[in-house]
C-alpha cells in the first residue's frame, strides 16, 4: 500500500515556516508531490531539502521566486526527469518520477491569467500533458497525474461558480479540455469516491476572508487512467491543514 500526498505549498519555504517538516513526519506519506516551490535547492535549508526518511528531487524554474516542482519520496524511483518540453521545463511545470508499478506526473499546470491572458500557453501544456499520459499509457504503464490543474471542472468544484464563468480556472476551454482528458480514459479519483458532493475544495482564495468562509475552488487532482482506478482505495482532501492557501490531498494506492 502506498500513500502517495499532493500539496500546492505556495512557496515551499514560507510553508516551511508554517510547519511543513512537522506535518510531514505527521502525514508520513510514501510519495509528497509539491508544486510552486518558488526556491531552488540551493536556497533551502539543509533539513528541508532532506527531511529524515526520504529522498527529495527539485525541477524549479529558472525565474527566481517562481513555479517549480519536487517530490520527498520514502523509496528511489526508478527513473527522474522533466516533462521534456523545453517551454514548460523552463518553467519547472513537471516532475515525471517512475516506479515499479506506475508512473507519477507531478504537475503545476499554469494559470490562465485575467482575461485569458496565458490561456493559449495553458492550453498548450494541457495537451501536451495529455499526449503524455496517452504516450505512456498505450506503452503498458499505468500513471498517476498529480498537482495543481488550476482547473475547477465543473460547478460542484467551486463555491460560486455563475460568478466565476470568465474567471481564470474556470473558463470554458479550461473546463473542456478537462472533460476532453478524462473522456480519453483516465479518472478523477476524488469523484471516483464522491461523485456528486458540492462543498469540497482545495484552494481558498487569502482575500475575504474566504478560507474561514469556506469559499473555496477544488482545482488540485489525483488522477489515475481508468484500467488502474481500481488500484486507488482512498483518495482525500485534508481541508484543515494549514501552511498555503492550498490544502494537501492525498490517495491510498494498492499496489
Amino acid at each position: 500500500m502506498i500513500r502517495l500526498y499532493s500539496w500546492n505549498v505556495n512557496g515551499i519555504r514560507a510553508c516551511a515556516r508554517k510547519g511543513f517538516i512537522d506535518w510531514v513526519n505527521n502525514a508520513e506519506p510514501d510519495i509528497l508531490a509539491v508544486q510552486e516551490i518558488k526556491a531552488t535547492p540551493e536556497q533551502l535549508e539543509e533539513n528541508l531539502k532532506n527531511i529524515t526518511g526520504y529522498k527529495s528531487y527539485w525541477y524549479p524554474a529558472e525565474r527566481k521566486g517562481y513555479s517549480g516542482v519536487a517530490l520527498y519520496s520514502k523509496t528511489e524511483p526508478m527513473k527522474i526527469e522533466p516533462l521534456g518540453d523545453k517551454q514548460f521545463d523552463t518553467e519547472g511545470r513537471t516532475i515525471v518520477a517512475h516506479y515499479p508499478s506506475f508512473i507519477l506526473i507531478n504537475c503545476y499546470f499554469p494559470n490562465s491569467q485575467g482575461h485569458g491572458a496565458r490561456l493559449d500557453y495553458k492550453l498548450s501544456f494541457c495537451n501536451t500533458i495529455l499526449d503524455f499520459c496517452n504516450n505512456l499509457v498505450d506503452s503498458g504503464k499505468n500513471i498517476v497525474l498529480c498537482g495543481d490543474f488550476n482547473i475547477a471542472h465543473t460547478a460542484i468544484d467551486l463555491k460560486n461558480p455563475k460568478a466565476n464563468e470568465k474567471n481564470a480556472g474556470y473558463l470554458p476551454e479550461e473546463r473542456e479540455w478537462m472533460s476532453t482528458f478524462l473522456y480519453a480514459g483516465y479518472s478523477d479519483t476524488f469523484r471516483k469516491f464522491y461523485p456528486d458532493q458540492p462543498g469540497h475544495y482545495t484552494w481558498w482564495s487569502y482575500r475575504f476572508n474566504a478560507r474561514a468562509k469556506d469559499i473555496g475552488w477544488r482545482i488540485d487532482y489525483h488522477c489515475v487512467n481508468n484500467n488502474f482506478a481500481s488500484s486507488v482505495n482512498e483518495s482525500r482532501i485534508h481541508k484543515t491543514v494549514q501552511g498555503s492557501d492550498h490544502c494537501p490531498i492525498s490517495i491510498t494506492l494498492d499496489v
